[in-house]
């Protein structure tokens, strides 16, 4: 099977709540019309122009260069269950591309919805690193290729919320013991009025699934970088206090039995099931997480479990197999897969 991203399958700080840390730079070239309005000449010659930069990253490492219409459905649908892509990277593949260094956690998007989308993922909360990195990569195609900016609006872009620094920083949370004491909405809701947003798993307009939730600045206009990763840090100590608060309060002695009863019920589940929906398997996970991480359920390792997070999702379940799976036979595999990581009897 192919191995997930570094930064999917390895805890970084924070790792029992924060999954992963994303900081993306959004870049088009100057006179060249954004993706949505160019003409296929214009989207060669991105796709050239951006190509030719490679040579000069690659002491940060090893990059490779793949245009999306060489690549088949189901890898680039593994990509986007991976966030190493957007969703809607994966369709009208013509004259898109994607970058992407050895250990996965660096992805440039190459027309999606800009020219360019440089993204950086580190596990855990490590926001000024992500950041760090995306800028210095950010830097080296600034010096080969001219931007699209503008001295009073910064840099522009395909989408007007994002004109300015074009910073999208975001941080993946696990919130499990927030949703059970029905205090998300209490904690997540009025993030809004201070220029941050909350999404699902896949980011706009996605569903919540395994009790993540993703939080992002909207404000791109107006505020530097640093002023954009000090807030949402700010914000993410506040969310990760909220959360440990509630874990403490679902373990203590008088509620200590029924959290043990629940999570345990969910692991019985997730042992002993012969079919499992996506959905329902990324719940039970979610359940398990929280165990490992609060000791509940001794014989489980975060690493794996996160790993399983990511596996059991469609496209890579049929990557595995190696070829397209109707849905009945994936939950098949999706139940037996959890069973043989988790060690279960069978």
């Amino acid at each position: 099977m192919k191995k997930i991203s570094s930064w999917m399958r390895q805890n970084g700080p924070e790792g029992d709540i924060v999954l992963g840390t994303r900081c993306r730079l959004a870049r088009n070239l100057q006179a060249i019309p954004f993706p949505e309005a160019a003409s296929r000449d214009d989207l060669r010659l991105v796709l050239q122009k951006t190509q030719e930069v490679l040579p000069h990253l690659q002491d940060l490492g090893t990059f490779t260069f793949h245009e999306m219409a060489t690549m088949d459905a189901l890898d680039r649908q593994v990509l986007a269950e991976e966030h190493l892509i957007s969703p809607s990277h994966t369709q009208n593949a013509q004259h898109k591309a994607v970058i992407l260094n050895d250990t996965a956690n660096i992805s440039i998007m190459v027309n999606e919805e800009d020219h360019l989308r440089i993204q950086v993922f580190k596990p855990g909360l490590q926001l000024d690193e992500a950041w760090r990195i995306a800028t210095e990569i950010d830097d080296r195609f600034e010096e080969h290729l001219d931007y699209a900016f503008d001295m009073q609006s910064g840099y522009l872009t395909s989408c007007p919320t994002n004109v300015g620094t074009a910073l999208r920083a975001s941080v993946m949370f696990h919130l499990p013991a927030l949703r059970r004491l029905k205090k998300v909405q209490e904690v997540l809701g009025t993030v809004s009025k201070f220029g941050l947003t909350v999404r699902g798993l896949y980011g706009e307009g996605s569903d919540v699934w395994g009790n993540v939730f993703q939080l992002s600045n909207q404000i791109t206009l107006g505020q530097s970088e640093e002023e954009t990763i000090e807030h949402l840090a700010r914000f993410t100590d506040q969310i990760l206090h909220s959360e440990r608060q509630a874990r403490e309060y679902l373990v203590e002695e008088d509620r200590k039995l029924a959290t043990s009863d629940w999570l345990h019920r969910s692991y019985g589940i997730l042992s002993q099931a012969r079919i499992i929906t996506s959905q329902e398997a990324m719940e039970l996970l979610s359940d398990l997480k929280l165990g490992v991480d609060l000791g509940v359920i001794e014989h489980g390792d975060p690493e794996v479990v996160k790993q399983l997070m990511v596996q059991i999702r469609s496209a890579h379940l049929q990557k595995m197999m190696g070829q397209a799976l109707p849905v009945q036979e994936r939950d098949r595999l999706r139940a037996s897969l959890i069973r043989d990581t988790l060690g279960a009897d069978s």
